[in-house]
Protein backbone atom coordinates (compact mmCIF):
# COMPACT_ATOMS: atom_id res chain seq x y z
CA UNK A 1 0.00 0.00 0.00
CA UNK A 2 1.25 3.47 -0.86
CA UNK A 3 1.21 5.77 2.14
CA UNK A 4 2.27 9.40 1.74
CA UNK A 5 1.54 10.91 5.17
CA UNK A 6 1.34 9.66 8.74
CA UNK A 7 -1.04 11.46 11.11
CA UNK A 8 -1.09 11.56 14.90
CA UNK A 9 -4.67 12.34 15.94
CA UNK A 10 -5.64 12.48 19.60
CA UNK A 11 -7.60 13.83 22.54
CA UNK A 12 -5.29 14.16 25.55
CA UNK A 13 -6.30 16.25 28.55
CA UNK A 14 -3.27 15.41 30.69
CA UNK A 15 -0.74 14.62 27.95
CA UNK A 16 -0.34 10.88 28.34
CA UNK A 17 -2.47 9.86 25.36
CA UNK A 18 -0.57 12.45 23.34
CA UNK A 19 2.72 10.84 24.37
CA UNK A 20 1.60 7.36 23.33
CA UNK A 21 0.10 8.43 20.01
CA UNK A 22 2.88 10.78 18.93
CA UNK A 23 5.61 8.35 19.93
CA UNK A 24 4.01 5.61 17.82
CA UNK A 25 3.24 7.87 14.88
CA UNK A 26 6.71 9.43 14.87
CA UNK A 27 8.42 6.03 14.93
CA UNK A 28 6.36 4.79 11.98
CA UNK A 29 6.87 8.02 10.03
CA UNK A 30 10.63 7.92 10.56
CA UNK A 31 10.89 4.28 9.54
CA UNK A 32 8.86 4.88 6.38
CA UNK A 33 10.60 8.24 5.78
CA UNK A 34 7.25 10.00 5.53
CA UNK A 35 6.02 13.37 6.84
CA UNK A 36 4.15 13.44 10.15
CA UNK A 37 1.13 15.67 10.71
CA UNK A 38 -0.71 16.21 14.00
CA UNK A 39 -4.39 16.79 14.80
CA UNK A 40 -4.92 17.56 18.49
CA UNK A 41 -8.66 17.83 19.16
CA UNK A 42 -8.38 18.23 22.92
CA UNK A 43 -9.58 21.84 23.08
CA UNK A 44 -13.02 23.06 21.98
CA UNK A 45 -11.71 25.23 19.14
CA UNK A 46 -10.22 22.19 17.41
CA UNK A 47 -13.62 20.50 17.48
CA UNK A 48 -15.22 23.36 15.58
CA UNK A 49 -13.52 22.00 12.46
CA UNK A 50 -13.87 18.73 10.57
CA UNK A 51 -10.95 16.66 9.30
CA UNK A 52 -10.73 14.65 6.09
CA UNK A 53 -8.11 12.11 5.11
CA UNK A 54 -7.35 10.11 1.97
CA UNK A 55 -6.47 6.54 1.08
CA UNK A 56 -2.81 7.59 1.04
CA UNK A 57 -2.84 8.41 4.76
CA UNK A 58 -2.04 6.35 7.84
CA UNK A 59 -3.78 7.71 10.94
CA UNK A 60 -2.73 6.84 14.49
CA UNK A 61 -5.89 7.80 16.39
CA UNK A 62 -5.94 7.92 20.18
CA UNK A 63 -8.34 8.64 23.04
CA UNK A 64 -8.32 7.92 26.77
CA UNK A 65 -10.74 5.49 28.39
CA UNK A 66 -13.46 7.02 30.56
CA UNK A 67 -15.74 4.57 32.39
CA UNK A 68 -14.65 1.79 30.08
CA UNK A 69 -15.52 3.58 26.83
CA UNK A 70 -14.51 6.49 24.62
CA UNK A 71 -15.34 9.65 26.63
CA UNK A 72 -19.06 10.14 26.03
CA UNK A 73 -18.85 13.89 25.51
CA UNK A 74 -16.28 13.33 22.74
CA UNK A 75 -17.78 10.31 21.03
CA UNK A 76 -20.14 12.30 18.76
CA UNK A 77 -17.19 14.30 17.43
CA UNK A 78 -15.08 11.17 16.94
CA UNK A 79 -17.97 9.72 14.94
CA UNK A 80 -18.77 12.79 12.82
CA UNK A 81 -15.73 15.08 12.87
CA UNK A 82 -13.43 12.81 10.86
CA UNK A 83 -13.85 11.48 7.32
CA UNK A 84 -11.56 8.54 6.64
CA UNK A 85 -12.13 8.30 2.88
CA UNK A 86 -10.27 5.00 2.86
CA UNK A 87 -7.37 6.01 5.11
CA UNK A 88 -5.67 3.27 7.10
CA UNK A 89 -5.95 3.66 10.87
CA UNK A 90 -4.36 2.36 14.05
CA UNK A 91 -6.76 3.03 16.94
CA UNK A 92 -5.08 3.42 20.33
CA UNK A 93 -6.62 3.89 23.77
CA UNK A 94 -5.04 4.66 27.10
CA UNK A 95 -6.45 3.63 30.48
CA UNK A 96 -5.69 4.30 34.12
CA UNK A 97 -4.54 0.82 35.17
CA UNK A 98 -8.01 -0.64 35.87
CA UNK A 99 -9.06 -1.81 32.38
CA UNK A 100 -9.69 -0.46 28.92
CA UNK A 101 -12.92 -2.51 28.93
CA UNK A 102 -14.78 -1.65 25.71
CA UNK A 103 -13.13 1.64 24.73
CA UNK A 104 -10.90 0.16 22.04
CA UNK A 105 -13.75 -1.80 20.47
CA UNK A 106 -15.86 1.37 20.43
CA UNK A 107 -13.07 3.43 18.89
CA UNK A 108 -12.40 0.81 16.23
CA UNK A 109 -16.08 0.62 15.30
CA UNK A 110 -16.39 4.41 15.19
CA UNK A 111 -13.43 4.76 12.85
CA UNK A 112 -14.60 1.97 10.57
CA UNK A 113 -18.01 3.64 10.35
CA UNK A 114 -16.30 6.94 9.51
CA UNK A 115 -14.55 5.47 6.48
CA UNK A 116 -11.23 4.34 7.96
CA UNK A 117 -9.74 0.87 7.59
CA UNK A 118 -8.33 -0.31 10.92
CA UNK A 119 -5.21 -2.46 10.47
CA UNK A 120 -3.82 -2.73 14.04
CA UNK A 121 -4.66 -1.39 17.49
CA UNK A 122 -3.35 -1.03 21.01
CA UNK A 123 -4.30 -0.29 24.61
CA UNK A 124 -1.75 1.22 26.98
CA UNK A 125 -1.92 1.82 30.72
CA UNK A 126 -0.99 5.32 31.81
CA UNK A 127 -0.94 7.11 35.14
CA UNK A 128 -4.53 7.61 36.18
CA UNK A 129 -5.69 11.20 35.88
CA UNK A 130 -7.34 10.98 39.31
CA UNK A 131 -4.31 9.67 41.20
CA UNK A 132 -0.67 10.40 41.98
CA UNK A 133 0.00 6.73 42.73
CA UNK A 134 -2.09 4.63 40.34
CA UNK A 135 0.20 3.53 37.47
CA UNK A 136 2.55 6.36 38.42
CA UNK A 137 5.14 7.14 35.76
CA UNK A 138 3.42 5.24 33.01
CA UNK A 139 3.82 4.95 30.11
CA UNK A 140 7.28 3.76 31.17
CA UNK A 141 10.17 2.01 29.45
CA UNK A 142 8.37 -1.32 29.31
CA UNK A 143 5.33 0.34 27.74
CA UNK A 144 7.56 2.05 25.20
CA UNK A 145 8.99 -1.34 24.25
CA UNK A 146 5.50 -2.67 23.53
CA UNK A 147 4.70 0.52 21.64
CA UNK A 148 7.79 0.00 19.50
CA UNK A 149 6.67 -3.56 18.80
CA UNK A 150 3.32 -2.25 17.60
CA UNK A 151 5.03 0.29 15.34
CA UNK A 152 7.33 -2.33 13.84
CA UNK A 153 4.39 -4.66 13.23
CA UNK A 154 2.44 -1.90 11.48
CA UNK A 155 5.38 -1.15 9.21
CA UNK A 156 5.76 -4.85 8.38
CA UNK A 157 2.05 -5.20 7.70
CA UNK A 158 2.07 -2.20 5.38
CA UNK A 159 4.99 -3.66 3.45
CA UNK A 160 3.10 -6.89 2.81
CA UNK A 161 -0.32 -5.40 2.20
CA UNK A 162 -1.69 -5.77 -1.32
CA UNK A 163 -5.35 -5.15 -0.49
CA UNK A 164 -7.40 -3.72 2.35
CA UNK A 165 -7.52 -6.29 5.17
CA UNK A 166 -10.51 -7.13 7.34
CA UNK A 167 -10.95 -4.77 10.30
CA UNK A 168 -8.64 -5.51 13.20
CA UNK A 169 -10.25 -7.64 15.89
CA UNK A 170 -9.89 -6.35 19.46
CA UNK A 171 -11.14 -7.19 22.92
CA UNK A 172 -14.42 -5.74 24.09
CA UNK A 173 -17.91 -4.91 22.84
CA UNK A 174 -18.50 -1.57 21.15
CA UNK A 175 -22.14 -1.58 22.27
CA UNK A 176 -21.55 -2.50 25.91
CA UNK A 177 -22.71 -0.08 28.62
CA UNK A 178 -20.40 2.20 30.55
CA UNK A 179 -18.55 0.90 33.58
CA UNK A 180 -20.29 1.86 36.82
CA UNK A 181 -17.78 3.41 39.23
CA UNK A 182 -17.67 1.77 42.65
CA UNK A 183 -16.68 3.17 46.02
CA UNK A 184 -14.71 1.75 48.93
CA UNK A 185 -17.87 0.02 50.14
CA UNK A 186 -18.32 -1.78 46.82
CA UNK A 187 -21.47 0.18 45.98
CA UNK A 188 -21.94 2.22 42.78
CA UNK A 189 -21.01 5.88 43.09
CA UNK A 190 -22.47 8.67 40.98
CA UNK A 191 -20.31 11.76 40.69
CA UNK A 192 -21.40 13.03 37.29
CA UNK A 193 -22.13 16.47 38.75
CA UNK A 194 -18.81 16.74 40.60
CA UNK A 195 -16.77 19.75 39.61
CA UNK A 196 -13.29 20.97 40.56
CA UNK A 197 -13.02 23.30 43.52
CA UNK A 198 -10.59 26.20 43.83
CA UNK A 199 -8.49 27.18 46.80
CA UNK A 200 -8.72 30.94 46.45
CA UNK A 201 -5.74 31.38 48.75
CA UNK A 202 -3.59 29.66 46.16
CA UNK A 203 -5.31 30.80 42.95
CA UNK A 204 -3.54 33.67 41.18
CA UNK A 205 -6.15 34.02 38.43
CA UNK A 206 -3.58 33.09 35.78
CA UNK A 207 -6.24 31.40 33.63
CA UNK A 208 -4.25 28.26 32.79
CA UNK A 209 -7.13 26.05 33.91
CA UNK A 210 -9.64 27.92 31.76
CA UNK A 211 -7.34 27.80 28.74
CA UNK A 212 -6.77 24.04 29.07
CA UNK A 213 -10.28 22.85 29.96
CA UNK A 214 -11.32 20.52 27.11
CA UNK A 215 -14.96 21.42 27.61
CA UNK A 216 -14.39 25.19 27.84
CA UNK A 217 -16.25 25.05 31.15
CA UNK A 218 -14.04 27.17 33.40
CA UNK A 219 -14.65 30.90 33.52
CA UNK A 220 -11.72 32.98 32.28
CA UNK A 221 -12.93 35.92 34.37
CA UNK A 222 -13.18 33.87 37.57
CA UNK A 223 -11.42 30.50 37.34
CA UNK A 224 -13.26 29.32 40.46
CA UNK A 225 -16.48 29.22 38.44
CA UNK A 226 -17.21 26.08 36.43
CA UNK A 227 -19.96 27.19 34.11
CA UNK A 228 -20.37 24.05 32.01
CA UNK A 229 -20.00 20.29 32.06
CA UNK A 230 -17.00 18.69 33.77
CA UNK A 231 -15.72 15.35 32.44
CA UNK A 232 -13.31 14.83 35.36
CA UNK A 233 -10.33 14.82 33.00
CA UNK A 234 -8.20 16.64 35.61
CA UNK A 235 -6.54 18.93 33.08
CA UNK A 236 -7.11 21.82 35.48
CA UNK A 237 -5.83 19.94 38.53
CA UNK A 238 -2.73 18.58 36.80
CA UNK A 239 -1.76 21.86 35.14
CA UNK A 240 -2.50 24.44 37.84
CA UNK A 241 0.89 26.01 38.62
CA UNK A 242 -0.04 26.70 42.25
CA UNK A 243 -2.01 23.54 43.08
CA UNK A 244 -5.22 25.47 43.59
CA UNK A 245 -7.59 23.02 41.88
CA UNK A 246 -8.95 19.91 43.59
CA UNK A 247 -12.02 17.67 43.90
CA UNK A 248 -13.88 17.23 47.17
CA UNK A 249 -16.98 15.30 46.08
CA UNK A 250 -17.41 12.39 48.52
CA UNK A 251 -18.58 9.88 45.91
CA UNK A 252 -15.68 10.79 43.64
CA UNK A 253 -13.14 10.50 46.44
CA UNK A 254 -14.54 7.13 47.48
CA UNK A 255 -14.15 5.84 43.91
CA UNK A 256 -10.62 7.19 43.69
CA UNK A 257 -9.73 5.49 46.98
CA UNK A 258 -11.19 2.21 45.74
CA UNK A 259 -9.07 2.35 42.58
CA UNK A 260 -5.94 3.04 44.61
CA UNK A 261 -6.77 0.14 46.92
CA UNK A 262 -7.87 -2.49 44.41
CA UNK A 263 -5.86 -1.81 41.25
CA UNK A 264 -2.26 -1.62 42.37
CA UNK A 265 -1.17 -4.54 40.14
CA UNK A 266 0.51 -3.64 36.90
CA UNK A 267 -1.96 -3.68 34.02
CA UNK A 268 -0.25 -4.80 30.84
CA UNK A 269 -0.32 -3.01 27.52
CA UNK A 270 -2.00 -5.02 24.79
CA UNK A 271 -1.65 -4.86 21.02
CA UNK A 272 -3.82 -6.31 18.28
CA UNK A 273 -2.67 -7.11 14.74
Amino acid sequence: MEIKTVYAVYFSATGRTRKVVTTLANAIAQTLELPLETVDFTLPAAREETYAFTDKDLVIFGTPTYAGKVPNKLLPFVQTGFAGNGALAVPVVTFGNRSFDNSLAELCASLENAGFHTIAAGAFACQHAFSDTLAAGRPDREDMTVLAQLGAAVVTKLGKMTEIPAPVQVDGDADAPYYRPLGLDGEPKNFLKAKPQTDRRKCTGCGVCAALCPMGSISREDPAEVTGVCIKCHACVRNCPTGAKYFDDEAFLSHKAMLERDYTRRADAKIFL
